[in-house]
Formats: structure tokens, C-alpha cells, sequence
């Protein structure tokens, strides 16, 4: 299986007032496509600062990052963005939907973006798949957060990204939604052979992927490919 994802020698810092805060220290994975992948660790670990580098969001102190065949350093913004529009879906713990459109505007925006005709009819589609078809005509504030991360699985999905990024995905809900986010998650994931990186602290979340990569302190303390039940 080819690989979508190819990380080498990854380094990061910040810089926090006088002192210089390394928060990645010699990151080397690889994913491979169509694989389901989680990165664990407690806060503080580096997980989302990773997975941002890895989805060309920010740039590495050293290192490269070769992403759906291209090294990101070799990108300028326009170029990465452009990138990311065509191949990247992106699910996030606080939903970030836009407030003022309805959920099928929601869905239907990065459709349209890429100039889609059908755009409203994909998005209505994907409602119904993940249960909403009754509520396609309300807003943000018109429902749960499951709801709302229903929608914003609708719109990950939307363009058939070739490698979907969530980060911390379940971490706003309930265990109950959460477990139902979840099952759809992967449902969508596995119809639609996408590439899945979870950034989670939610270690069964993580069991339910094929392969862990665990950081603790910036550093990779495990990195495993496990059997999927």
C-alpha cells in the first residue's frame, strides 16, 4: 500500500517569553492510504501542534512533511492551501460551523468552493446518511452538539478528501453521542476509503483505529500497528 503521509525528523519550538519551548522532538511515522490512524498522548504532548504541521496548517522548525505526494516545504501558502482543498477533510472538537448558514449550507460550502453544481444535492445526501435529514434547514445554534458534529462530519466528507484529520473529535460530547460520532465516523471513512488521523487522549477511541502513535513530552513513545477486530 502506498503511503499518503511520510514524516522525518520532524522538530518544533516556540518561543515562551525568553525561553524556547520544543514541543516536537524527532517525529519519524509513516501512514499509509486508506489506513485509520490515531495520535495519543495526555495534553501537552504535541498532538495538535502535529497534526497541524501535518496537514500543512504551519511549518516545522526541521524535518519534512511529504503529504498526498507533495513536501510541504517545497509549498508556498497558495500552493498548500490549494492542497489542502483538494485533498484534506478536517473534523474538530469545537464543530466550526459557520453561525450564520443552515446545515446544508454548511455541508454545501466547500463543495461550492470547488465549483460543484451538485453541491446542495451532495450536501443533502450526507445529511440524510448521518441522520439529519429533517434538519437541514437549521442553523448552528438550532442544535446539539452531536448534531453539530454530525454536520461537520457531512462536510469532512463532502469532497472525498483523499486524508481526514480530526482532532479530539468526540472531545466535546457526551460518551453516549460521542460513541455514536464515532461509529459514523468511521462508517463514512470506511465507504469512502479516505485516509483517517484522530488526535485523541481518548485511549478506546484509539483502539478502534489500525495503528497508534503515542508522543509523551514531544517524543514518540510508541509506535504500533495493531489488529483491527
Amino acid at each position: 500500500m502506498a503511503k499518503i503521509l511520510n514524516v522525518y525528523h520532524l522538530e518544533k519550538s516556540y518561543s515562551s517569553g525568553s525561553k524556547n519551548l520544543k514541543v516536537l522532538q524527532d517525529i519519524n511515522f509513516e501512514v499509509e492510504e486508506q489506513k485509520t490512524f490515531a495520535i495519543v498522548g495526555p495534553s501537552g504532548s504535541g498532538k495538535t501542534t502535529l497534526l497541524g504541521l501535518c496537514a500543512g496548517l504551519d511549518s516545522p522548525d526541521s524535518g519534512s512533511i511529504t503529504l498526498c505526494g507533495s513536501e510541504l516545504s517545497n509549498l508556498d501558502e497558495d500552493e498548500r492551501a490549494l492542497l489542502r482543498n483538494k485533498h484534506i477533510g478536517f473534523v474538530f472538537q469545537d464543530f466550526q460551523l459557520l453561525s450564520t448558514l443552515t446545515a446544508l449550507e454548511n455541508v454545501a460550502v466547500p463543495l461550492e468552493l470547488q465549483g460543484d453544481k451538485k453541491a446542495l444535492k451532495i450536501g443533502k445526501e450526507l445529511l440524510e446518511k448521518v441522520g439529519l435529514g429533517d434538519r437541514i434547514h437549521h442553523y448552528p445554534s438550532q442544535l446539539s452538539g452531536g448534531e453539530q458534529q454530525r454536520v461537520a462530519l457531512a462536510r469532512a466528507f463532502s469532497t472525498k478528501p483523499s486524508i481526514l484529520f480530526a482532532d479530539e473529535p468526540t472531545g466535546n460530547l457526551d460518551a453516549e453521542t460521542g460513541e455514536k460520532v464515532e461509529e459514523l465516523l468511521f462508517d463514512l471513512n470506511r465507504e469512502s476509503g479516505t485516509t483517517l488521523i484522530i488526535v485523541t487522549h481518548d485511549i478506546e477511541l484509539a483502539n478502534k483505529t489500525q495503528h497508534i502513535l503515542r508522543l509523551k513530552g514531544g517524543k514518540i513513545v510508541e509506535n504500533r500497528e495493531k489488529q483491527v477486530q
